[in-house]
């Protein structure tokens, strides 16, 4: 344990700050909703792991008329379960996470959700980055979320099987392998040839990073679906991925994808924030088997969400105090460094809490310094009511070459094919 100098100090300060806001709150009042105890129940829905296992029993212990349930489901399906509850009326969770892909779609609806500027929402807007806020603002000035993170790029590696290839293993050297994406197949072709293994989980994997980097996404700022450019480019990649023998075509967030960490059917992957708790909580036996390299291309963001509240709730007082804890620095940070999380308020980058960390899963990569950077220098993509719907469509069409039921040759037009549909629906 380190000695107690300014970080510490500093740290110590800010344990302290958040916990008199915590006590300071607990006395309040909460609104309809409550059992006969008087205890008020928060049901809280997301997906993956957003380090909420922690804050909840923090959170409960200073508000013991507090009880926090949590729902962890699929991504696609927890999107498409709130839009649905918004639509009927009833149903939704007291507070629901939102991700990039869908956010456009929802703040579309900012009548169904709280305006958090009724809430004291003002007092965060100076915190985030400029996008990031806005991002979650309805046109007429309603701030339907708060942010959690951003999913700021890299690339991670398993420097074990790297060495077994008889490839560099040191993040720099790595880092320079491939500086384009044509330049990273053609190192997944050495991999595979040398090892007979899969190189990289999913084309799909590929898709989204690709596509990410690019001045323009499946949409323009005028909600036109655009499939030429970007989308066209990134889905190109993946299937020279597939053609190139190079991806074990294991769908992402499925069972199979998770047996593929454990078994080493690959030795990469693209590596936003993120993903960091999710190779931790899936194959913990790999600790400091893997590390972190550039990401080919360079910049681009994948992911990162906002805690809303849907308006229909009984318990929406609670639900408020709840995510604007969850977002404060100390929660931020305890988050980032449980897993992974990058906040997406830009002072905490040069928080020492943040900027020294180092990541011992990670082979001790120095992850505070490598995804503030890439946070710091990110251009955000337009991306629009569609995008979510557009984005799972032209993934099935990626996953169904992969199980091989479509020819690469024949996925392009079918892409395009189902992609107009989703963004018509």
């Amino acid at each position: 344990m380190e000695r107690l100098g300014k970080r510490g100090l500093r740290l110590a300060a800010v344990g302290l700050v958040a916990t008199l806001a915590i006590t300071g709150c607990s006395g309040q009042k909460l609104e309809g909703g409550g059992d006969k105890s008087g205890t008020v129940t928060l049901k809280v829905a997301f997906w993956g792991d957003m380090g909420l296992d922690k804050l909840k029993a923090e959170y409960e212990a200073a508000h013991p008329n507090v009880k926090i349930v949590l729902n962890a489901g699929d991504y696609n399906v927890q999107h498409e379960n709130l839009q649905k509850k918004l639509v009927a009326g009833s149903g939704a969770p007291d507070i629901s996470a939102v991700d990039e892909g869908f956010i456009v779609q929802f703040r579309s609806q900012a009548d169904k959700f709280v305006n958090f500027m009724d809430k004291g929402g003002a007092d965060f807007q100076g915190k985030y980055l400029p996008w990031k806020w806005q991002e979650s603002m309805s046109p007429d000035g309603k701030q339907i979320g708060l942010g959690t993170d951003v999913g700021g790029l890299a690339m991670c590696y398993r420097n074990d099987l790297f060495k077994k290839a008889g490839l560099p293993t040191d993040r720099d050297a790595v880092s320079k392998l491939w500086p384009t994406w044509d330049d990273f197949i053609n190192v997944g072709k050495n991999y595979t040839a040398k090892t007979g293994k899969k190189f990289v989980d999913s084309a799909t994997n590929l898709m989204n990073p690709i596509l990410s980097q690019q001045p323009q996404g499946y949409f323009d700022s005028s909600d036109q679906l655009q499939m030429d450019g970007g989308p066209k480019l990134a889905f190109d990649y993946s299937m020279k991925a597939i053609k190139a023998g190079i991806s074990a075509n294991l769908a992402s967030m499925q069972p199979n994808w998770d047996q593929g960490f454990k078994k080493d059917q690959f030795a990469v992957i693209a590596c936003p924030a993120w993903m960091l708790g999710h190779l931790q909580d899936t194959a913990p036996e790999q600790k400091g088997k893997w590390d972190i390299a550039a990401i080919p291309g360079g910049g681009g963001n994948w992911g990162g969400s906002w805690w809303t509240i849907p308006a229909q709730g009984k318990n929406i007082d609670a639900a408020a105090d709840f995510v604007k804890w969850m977002v404060q620095p100390a929660q931020q940070i305890e988050v980032f460094k449980t897993v992974g999380n990058l906040p997406s308020q830009p002072a905490l980058y040069k928080d020492p809490a943040v900027l020294d960390y180092k990541k011992e899963y990670m082979n001790n990569a120095p992850t505070g310094q490598i995804y503030a950077a890439t946070a710091e220098n990110l251009k955000p993509q337009y991306l629009g009511k569609k995008n979510g719907p557009v984005r799972v469509a032209v993934e099935n069409v990626i996953t169904r070459v992969q199980q091989g039921g479509l020819k690469p040759d024949a996925a392009w037009p079918e892409a395009v094919k189902q992609a107009q549909k989703a963004a018509t629906s």
